[in-house]
């Protein structure tokens, strides 16, 4: 019996055709409307990511998805990367030169391009069934106006100082301008008649291409070519620049989104699935690894000795995130595949020591288990405590204001990305963790578009993380972390959460709350999580 007991605050929901869940119960509801009119779990999916990015304080339609798919007719899981990348002019010097130590935290020298509107409309275009006009009604019907939230209501009021330095953003969020509460108030109806428009021009793109004889995937690209080359395009752009941000229209026109073969871990019989080193992902993997060498049920469920072997491990998993994760795509090339051997988590595991705790762990040496010589042991040398990120990811000293530590943890927690999960009939299943553009977001012109905020996860000094420096069309090490694993080859479990770098801290908890403590997924998802930001 687990000391944790049976009972849950909430029940464990069932489904036998579909499921439809997100941290927005709107948005939950559009992802049931597009399976009550016949869509598949892509199509939900992609729904009830419109709807969270209408909705703001989690994210808007100006950030970046990513999703892992299982296809029931390949029998494969599929992974899609839309995260934008740094615009044209964003190198570490050009932010040397203003001053910063780290990509500002918020504002037009925040954003990279957008990558959610490409994602979702890749998503529907190959895995999909319908028309875009069908999977963004419900945000179109919210964007026409809807009754807000007092927690998105509250965030606009207390960044209203903040909103007011940008124009496009102040007309949209603070509705009551010169009164004591300029932003709405919770259950206010609130209007976004500039995104509006973005969304119904998108749409209608697709219709005309659709009048005009083009079959759906040619239509769908119609709605693509309008955000990213047409008439949206070039306002998101000119909106953009005007308030000092970096993005042009070569940034919009050449980004696109990738479909990816996700990384995988076996964890006793279990295959896991993350995206790939552009996102923390991987690091859950390597935490499975490392303590695959130990008999945690043995241990017990949060007893001293497994929340110390839990600790440690993360400890040693996240240290090599912050050093050698960073864009596929750009070179130095990150050695994930000496990072995700099972030998190279044998000898990490042999660090964990159960009389203290180390508080000096730093990245390991995974080039060795690829054969190869390590090109940045001078960096890694260099690479001292103080100058570790892992701080600033909850409370960065140009960011924190007149809030204490602790009130910056609790903010940075909550305040942006949310997770979408759908499951269907057919099998087919979707995890999702969009982001970016949350609240105090700067919109772009007249679109309504809230830009991203994603160059903050970038640093300026290789001896951080040689493979994450911002340099023009890389995408940021992003903590964006959803995950997938199959069970005899059939889909087993779909998680994802928010919380910046306790995403997958928490994940890795929920899996084996399931996996080694036999929780059903309800209490695995209530059950006590420690988290560790060393």
């Amino acid at each position: 019996m687990l000391s944790f007991g049976q009972q849950t605050q909430k029940p464990v929901l069932h489904g036998s055709n579909w499921m439809a869940i997100t941290g927005k119960p709107m948005a939950a509801t559009a992802g049931s409307m597009i399976f009550q009119q016949g869509g598949n779990a892509v199509d939900a999916a992609c729904a009830m990511l419109a709807a969270t990015c209408t909705m703001w304080d989690t994210l808007s339609w100006g950030g970046e998805t990513q999703a892992l798919i299982y296809n029931p007719k390949t029998k494969k899981v599929i992974s899609i990367n839309a995260m934008g990348v740094a615009p044209t002019g964003a190198t570490a010097e050009f932010f040397k030169n203003k001053g910063y130590n780290f990509p500002p935290e918020y504002g037009p020298l925040a954003a990279t391009t957008p990558g959610t509107p490409g994602g979702l409309i890749y998503m529907l275009i190959h895995y999909g069934t319908m028309s875009l006009e069908q999977v963004l009604a419900p945000s179109i019907q919210l964007a026409k106006g809807y009754a807000i939230e007092a927690q998105a209501a509250n965030i606009m009021e207390r960044y209203k100082s903040q909103i007011s330095e940008w124009p496009y953003s102040k007309k949209v969020f603070l509705t009551h301008p010169g009164e004591k509460r300029e932003a709405p108030e919770g259950g206010e109806i609130f209007k976004q008649l500039d995104l509006l428009q973005t969304l119904t021009r998108m749409v209608a793109a697709e219709k005309a291409a659709l009048k005009q004889g083009k079959n759906r995937t040619d239509a769908l690209m119609a709605a693509y070519d309008r955000f990213y080359k047409g008439d949206i395009a070039r306002e998101f752009v000119r909106g953009c620049q005007e308030q000092g941000g970096l993005i042009t229209m070569q940034d919009l026109v050449t980004w696109k989104p990738i479909e990816e073969q996700p990384l995988k871990i076996n964890y006793k019989g279990i295959d896991v699935y993350k995206l790939k080193q552009w996102t923390q992902g991987p690091v859950m993997l390597q935490a499975l690894n490392i303590l695959e060498n130990f008999d945690l049920k043995t241990m017990g469920y949060n007893t001293t000795k497994y929340i110390h072997t839990l600790y440690q491990a993360m400890n040693l998993a996240f240290a090599d995130r912050d050093f050698y994760y960073g864009d596929p795509y750009m070179s130095p090339e990150e050695p994930i595949k000496g990072l995700l051997s099972k030998e190279y988590a044998k000898q990490r595991a042999g660090l964990i020591k159960y009389d203290k705790n180390d508080v000096s762990i730093g990245p390991g040496d995974p080039y060795a288990f690829e054969g190869k010589a390590n090109p940045f042991l001078k960096l890694l040398k260099k690479r001292g405590y103080e100058m570790d990120t892992s701080k600033r990811n909850f409370a960065p000293k140009h960011d924190m204001g007149n809030n204490s530590s602790s009130e910056m943890y609790e903010d940075r927690l909550w305040r942006g990305t949310t997770s979408v999960e759908a499951a269907d009939k057919e099998g087919w299943v979707v995890s999702i963790t969009p982001s970016g553009g949350w609240l105090p977001a700067c919109i772009a012109g007249n679109t309504g578009v809230g830009m991203s905020q994603r160059m903050q996860s970038f640093v300026l000094d290789s001896a951080l993380n040689p493979f994450n420096v911002v340099a023009p069309g890389k995408r940021p090490r992003v903590t964006l972390s959803p995950s997938l694993a199959l069970k005899d080859g059939k889909p087993y479990l779909a998680s994802a959460v928010q919380g910046g770098d306790t995403q997958d801290q928490n994940l890795l908890q929920f899996f084996l709350n399931v996996t080694e403590f036999g929780m059903n997924v309800q209490q695995a998802a209530e059950a006590a999580n420690i988290n560790s930001n060393q």
